[in-house]
C-alpha cells in the first residue's frame, strides 16, 4: 500500500519447535486484543505468535507491548486492511518460522482452547487439504454462488471436516505448502471478499477446502462502520463474481445490486441490516473505474480512546457480524 513497515519488538516470544504460526490483525482494540491473545495461549497447541498493527495510536501500542513485553509486534504505521496487514504477518511467519501451518484472526477472535488442534488434526489427516476454518457456529457452509459470490448454505456435518468453497476470516488456518503454490490474500479488497477469493484460487489449484465443524471460535465485534462495510461488501462482491465468473456475470450482479438499492430507497421496511445508500453508490462507481484498497477515510466509524464507537451506527455492524 505505499508505506514502509517498521518492526518494532522486544525478544520475540515464539512458541521453539511451534507448528502454527497465527497472525493477529489488530487496530486500536487493545482490550478486545489481549483477551484474544489469551485465548491462544490458552490453546491446547503452541502457537507463534504475530499482531500485525494497522496504524493504532502510540498509546494503545505502548498497552500491547506492556501487557507482552516479548509479544511481537509489526507496525505498519496506517490502516492497510485485514488481507494486505494478514499478508504482512504472513511473510513474516514464512521467512523466520519452521510452521507446518499458517493462521489469521482479527484483534477480536475468541477461540474455545482445543479449537486449533481440532482443525489441525484435520488438516493432518488430509495431506491435499490446503485451507480450513473454525466454525463460528451458525450452521451454515461457506459457498460461492456464480452471480451472488460469497454466501451460505445450511450445514452439512455435524462434527468434523465439512468442504466448503472457501474459509471464513475469523479464524482459518492454511497448509504451508499450499500458500507456497497459491500465493497469499489479493490486496485489492482490503476487508470483506478476500478469503473467498484465495479460497477459490486454492480449490482451483486442487488443494482442499473445508470448515472443522465443532472447533469454535467466536467473533463478537466489528469496528468499521456501516458505511465503511457496505461499501466494501457491495464493491468487492463485484470484484469477485467478475474474477471468478465472467463480465456477464458481473453485469448481472450489478443489475441486482442496482435493484436492491432502488428498493431499500422507496421502501424502507425492505431495506438489509447493512444499508447505507451513498457509501453503497460509491462501491458501485468504484468498481466500474477500477479503484479498490481502502474505503473513503469518511465511511469509518470514529472511536473514542478505547477503540469504542462513537456513533451508534456500530451496533447494526455488530449485530450483523454475530449472525454471520
Amino acid at each position: 500500500m505505499g508505506q514502509a513497515v517498521s518492526e518494532q519488538s522486544i525478544e520475540r516470544r515464539g512458541a521453539v519447535g511451534a507448528r502454527v504460526g497465527l497472525v493477529l490483525v489488530h487496530w486500536n482494540q487493545p482490550d478486545r486484543c489481549k483477551r484474544t491473545i489469551e485465548a491462544f495461549e490458552a490453546q491446547s497447541v503452541s502457537l507463534d505468535i504475530v499482531v500485525v498493527d494497522n496504524g493504532s495510536r502510540a498509546e494503545v501500542l505502548a498497552e500491547l507491548r506492556a501487557f507482552r513485553p516479548s509479544l511481537f509486534v509489526l507496525e505498519l504505521g496506517s490502516n492497510h486492511g485485514f488481507g494486505p496487514a494478514a499478508n504482512a504477518g504472513l511473510r513474516r511467519l514464512l521467512e523466520h518460522s519452521a510452521c507446518d501451518y499458517l493462521g489469521v484472526a482479527p484483534h477480536d477472535a475468541l477461540p474455545a482452547p482445543d479449537c486449533v488442534e481440532e482443525i489441525v488434526r484435520e488438516l493432518d489427516a488430509r495431506p491435499d487439504a490446503g485451507l480450513a476454518c473454525a466454525d463460528v457456529g451458525d450452521g451454515v457452509t461457506p459457498y460461492i454462488n456464480p452471480y451472488l459470490g460469497g454466501i451460505s448454505v445450511p450445514a452439512r456435518v455435524q462434527r468434523g471436516w465439512e468442504p466448503a468453497d472457501y474459509v471464513h476470516g475469523t479464524l482459518l488456518l492454511a497448509r504451508r505448502r499450499c500458500l507456497d503454490e497459491i500465493g497469499l490474500f489479493d490486496e485489492r479488497f482490503f476487508a470483506y471478499g478476500e478469503e473467498v477469493e484465495i479460497g477459490a484460487r486454492a480449490r482451483a489449484a486442487r488443494w482442499e477446502v473445508g470448515l472443522v465443524r465443532g472447533a469454535r471460535v467466536v467473533n463478537p465485534t466489528s469496528r468499521l462502520g456501516v458505511r465503511a462495510v457496505d461499501y466494501l461488501m457491495e464493491r468487492n462482491t463485484l470484484l469477485i463474481v467478475r474474477e471468478l465468473s465472467g463480465r456477464t456475470h458481473a453485469l448481472t450482479r450489478f443489475a441486482i445490486a442496482v435493484v436492491g438499492l432502488v428498493r431499500g430507497l422507496l421502501k424502507p421496511s425492505v431495506r438489509p441490516l447493512l444499508f447505507a445508500p451513498p457509501a453503497r453508490l460509491r462501491g458501485f462507481l468504484d468498481y466500474a473505474r477500477g479503484r479498490y484498497g481502502a474505503p473513503p477515510e469518511s465511511f469509518f466509524e470514529k472511536l473514542d480512546g478505547r477503540g469504542e464507537p462513537i456513533r451508534s451506527e456500530s451496533r447494526h455492524v455488530e449485530v450483523a457480524r454475530e449472525r454471520g
